[in-house]
């Protein structure tokens, strides 16, 4: 017996049943979707343990669609961003310190206390200096915590 796993299902050698997308069956369980890769697994139903299984059939990602390496790659390869602190009057320091902590990673208690200091003397400081992704999603957790922050290229600007 042959057991597919979103995709096709060969059901004997003569026969291939392929769902459409949307399709409800009895053979699958709940909405069947083709995301046009086709993982089948060989179970022997006679005897314990199941048999022995065949080596799974991979096939190449779908094109236009990046990988996790090609991705982490862009993202390095993209421009330096900085993130910046603004003083605000409503944050105490040790919350501003505890979130910067939080939400950047590698940050120590010295460098949360030496940013959070700069901030409130001069009006802002340099939290970091990361690709732009990164530094959108730092600003908006800065952000989300109640704290002031922009995000500025890294090439030019105030800093």
């Amino acid at each position: 017996m042959e057991i597919a796993i979103c995709g096709k299902l060969a059901v004997s050698p003569n026969h291939v049943f392929n769902p459409k997308p949307g399709d409800r069956s009895s053979m699958c369980k709940g909405l069947c979707f083709n995301f046009g890769a086709s993982v089948v697994k060989s179970a022997a139903t006679a005897g314990r343990g199941g048999g022995l299984l065949e080596r799974p059939v991979i096939e190449k990602a779908t094109p236009g669609r990046e990988s996790e390496f090609d991705m982490r790659r862009s993202r390095k390869m993209t421009p330096p961003y900085r993130v910046i602190l603004h003083n605000d009057d409503f944050n105490k320091r040790e919350y501003v310190v505890q979130v910067l902590m939080k939400v950047i990673p590698g940050m120590t208690l010295d460098n949360a206390v030496n940013i959070m200091q700069e901030a409130h003397y001069n009006g802002l400081s340099l939290v970091i200096i990361c690709a732009q992704a990164d530094a959108e999603e730092h600003c908006m957790q800065l952000r989300g915590n109640g704290l002031l922050s922009s995000i500025e290229p890294a090439s030019g600007g105030c800093c």
